[in-house]
């Protein structure tokens, strides 16, 4: 495991945001950043600061994407017809891991991840274990019959803690489900405000 999954809730604190609005967030009880300085007033973010803000957000919310991953999302959703901002969204909510997470197979992005890298994820019948694969409309995707009776995907698909959006349909009997459609920015239940157009601003300086 990554020293990166190790601290997701670091992340969090440095922002001052519950980026996956869970209840255990250490924001919820401390809002201020981590560290020994983390309390430290803080002066007028430049605009630069909040492209950079907005960046680490969206990227941090999606789990262990890296840099250099990222920034090719953004430069596929700028060769694309369309709205950059949203076709960036699109890109990063057709994700197999993204897709599991939102089908409520995973409570975490980070748990969606591991779910696909192990191999319990099928993608039209075959096993896909890659995480940033990306699916098409259409696409059934199904936790593989050895693996619906994992406590994690089980706890998952209980949870109360939020709810599958319109873009995908599921069927947590069955545990399969099927991506249904281009997201919309308003489509995506993201528990904080996700600001893509400050991100194809910071990549476009």
């Amino acid at each position: 495991m990554t020293k990166r999954a190790e601290s997701k809730y670091k992340i969090n604190r440095r922002l001052g945001v519950n980026l996956w609005g869970r209840s255990k967030s250490p924001v919820v009880k401390r809002e201020y950043g981590p560290g020994q300085h983390g309390q430290r007033r803080k002066g007028k973010v430049s605009d630069f600061g909040t492209q950079l803000m907005a960046k680490q957000k969206l990227k941090g919310y999606y789990g262990n994407i890296s840099e250099k991953q990222f920034r090719k999302y953004y430069e596929e959703a700028v060769r694309r017809k369309g709205d950059t901002s949203e076709n960036l969204i699109d890109l990063l909510e057709r994700r197999l891991d993204a897709v599991a997470y939102r089908m409520k197979f995973a409570i975490t992005p980070f748990a969606a991840r591991q779910l696909v890298n192990h191999g319990h994820l099928t993608v039209n019948g075959k096993k896909v274990n890659i995480s940033s694969y990306l699916v098409k409309d259409g696409d059934e995707i199904e936790v593989r019959e050895k693996s619906k009776q994992l406590a994690m995907v089980l706890d998952a698909s209980q949870s109360a803690e939020r709810d599958v959006p319109e873009y995908v349909e599921v069927d947590h009997r069955a545990m399969k489900g099927r991506f249904m459609r281009t997201p919309k920015l308003s489509d995506v239940p993201y528990p904080v405000q996700m600001e893509p157009n400050l991100v194809v601003e910071f990549y476009s300086r």
